[in-house]
C-alpha cells in the first residue's frame, strides 16, 4: 500500500473531526444531559427516550426529503464542496448553540438537537461523495475504513476531555455545576468539529462532475427523473440500497439510542460514559481491520459478517439486565459499527456512476435516512406501547435478517458495475 496523498490524509481527517459530533452529542452527552432536564421536567423515562426517537425521526426525515435533489444539484462542477460547507456550519454552529438552550426547556433542545443532526448529516452527504475524487477505485474499501478508524480514534479526545470535566464536576473538584458541564462539552465539541475541517476545505476539491447548465434546479431534477427512468440500467445500485436500507437501520437505531436504553435500565451516568470511551477506543483498531480484512476476503463478505454481529447484538439485547450485559453488549457493537459503515460506503462508491457521485450519494441518504426513521419509531412506538425498551431493540433482529437476504442478491462491484 503506497503512502497517503494529501487529498486522502486531509478527507481521512475529516472523519477525526466529526466523529466527535457522533459520540458527545449524538450518542453519550448529550442524551444524558437531556434525559437529566427531561426528568428534572415531570416527563417519565418512557417518554424521554420516546421523544428523542421522534426528534432522530424528524431530522432523518428532513435529510431523505432533500438529499437526492441537494445531490443532483451538487454534482455540477465546483458545487460540491459550497454544499459541504454550508451543512458543516449548520451542524457545528447550532452545536454550540445547544450550551444556550436554558437548563429547564427541553423542549427547545430537542429542536436545536434536530438542526444539528441536519447538518451534520447533511454535511455527510457531500463528504462521503468526495471519495470518488480523492482516491483511486482499488483503495476505496481501505482509505474508508481508515477514515472511520481515525474518527474513533479523533472522538476519544474530546470525549476523554469532556468526561474528565463532567466527572470532576460532579465530585466538586472544579468550580462547575454538572450541567454546565456538559454544556462545555458541546462547546468543546463544536470547536473540535471545525479545527479539524480545514484541512477538508483547503485541500480536497470536486475532481468529477457535470457541465453547468442556465437552470442548475431544473437540469437537476430533469436528470434525477432520468435516473429513475433508467433504474434498470443501475439495477446494482438500487438492489444495493435496498439492502442497505434494511441492515443500516439496525445499526443507526442502535448507535442513536443506546445511551437512552442503558439508562432506562438503570445504569448509572459515570458508567455509561466510560463503556461509551472504550467503546470507541475499540471500534478504531476494527475499523481498520475491516478494511484489510475486505481486502483478502472482499467488502461484501465483511458486510455479511458486520450484519451477522449485530443480529446476535439484538438478541442478546432483549436478555440484558445487568451493566456487564451492557458493557458486552458494547464491546459487540464496537467489533462492527464502523467497519459495517465504511464498507457500505465504499461499496457503494465502487458502484456508482463518478460524475453523478453527489446524486447518487444523495439516494443512499435518502435510504439510509428513511430506514432511520422506521428504526427510532419503531423502538419509540414498541417501548412506549410495552414500556420496555428490550422490546424494541430486538424487534430490530428482522431488519437485520431482511437487509442479509437481500445483499445476497447483491453482486460484487468487480464482477459487474452499475449494470444488471
Amino acid at each position: 500500500m503506497k503512502k497517503y496523498t494529501k487529498q486522502e490524509n486531509s478527507w481521512i481527517f475529516y472523519d477525526w473531526a466529526n466523529s466527535a459530533y457522533s459520540i458527545i452529542i449524538t450518542t453519550a452527552v448529550f442524551p444524558l444531559y437531556y434525559k437529566a432536564v427531561a426528568t428534572d421536567a415531570g416527563v417519565s423515562l418512557s417518554n424521554s427516550t420516546a421523544y428523542l426517537g421522534y426528534s432522530v425521526a424528524i431530522a432523518t426525515f428532513i435529510l431523505a426529503m432533500i438529499g437526492p435533489i441537494l445531490g443532483a444539484i451538487a454534482d455540477y462542477e465546483g458545487l460540491k464542496k459550497k454544499f459541504f460547507l454550508f451543512f458543516f456550519l449548520m451542524g457545528s454552529v447550532s452545536t454550540v448553540s445547544l450550551a444556550f438552550v436554558p437548563g429547564d426547556n427541553w423542549l427547545w433542545l430537542l429542536i436545536i438537537y434536530t438542526i444539528t443532526a441536519v447538518g451534520f448529516h447533511g454535511a455527510n452527504i457531500f463528504y462521503d461523495a468526495f471519495l470518488v475524487d480523492v482516491t483511486a477505485e482499488k483503495r476505496m474499501n481501505h482509505i474508508s475504513a481508515r477514515g472511520f478508524g481515525f474518527g474513533y480514534i479523533g472522538s476519544t479526545i474530546p470525549f476523554m476531555i469532556s468526561i474528565a470535566i463532567i466527572l470532576l464536576a460532579g465530585k466538586e473538584l472544579i468550580p462547575l455545576a454538572v450541567p454546565t458541564a456538559s454544556k462545555l462539552a458541546f462547546v468543546i465539541t463544536a470547536i473540535w468539529w471545525f479545527v479539524f475541517t480545514i484541512p477538508m476545505l483547503k485541500n480536497v476539491h470536486q475532481l468529477h462532475g457535470i457541465k453547468r447548465e442556465p437552470n442548475l434546479l431544473g437540469g437537476s431534477f430533469r436528470r434525477l427523473g432520468g435516473t429513475f427512468k433508467e433504474i434498470r440500467k443501475y439495477r446494482t445500485v438500487f438492489l444495493f440500497l435496498l439492502a442497505y436500507f434494511f441492515y443500516i437501520d439496525g445499526v443507526g437505531t442502535i448507535i442513536n439510542m443506546s445511551t437512552a436504553y442503558g439508562t432506562d435500565l438503570g445504569i448509572d451516568a459515570t458508567s455509561l460514559l466510560i463503556i461509551l470511551f472504550v467503546t470507541q477506543v475499540v471500534a478504531a483498531p476494527f475499523s481498520i481491520l475491516y478494511g484489510k480484512l475486505a481486502q483478502k476476503f472482499t467488502g461484501k463478505k465483511m458486510l455479511y459478517v458486520g450484519i451477522c454481529i449485530y443480529i446476535i447484538v439484538c438478541i442478546y439485547a432483549f436478555f440484558m439486565k445487568t451493566t456487564m450485559d451492557f458493557w458486552i453488549l458494547a464491546m459487540l457493537v464496537a467489533t462492527s459499527q464502523g467497519g459495517i459503515q465504511a464498507l457500505s460506503r465504499s461499496y457503494f462508491a465502487r458502484i456508482v456512476p463518478k460524475e453523478k457521485a453527489n446524486e447518487f450519494f444523495g439516494f443512499y441518504n435518502i435510504f439510509g435516512k428513511f430506514a432511520s426513521v422506521m428504526g427510532p419509531l419503531l423502538v419509540a412506538l414498541t417501548t412506549q406501547l410495552t414500556g420496555s425498551s428490550a422490546n424494541g431493540v430486538f424487534s430490530l433482529v428482522v431488519l437485520f435478517v431482511i437487509g442479509l437476504a437481500i445483499l445476497a442478491k447483491v453482486p460484487e462491484p468487480d464482477d459487474k458495475v452499475n449494470a444488471a
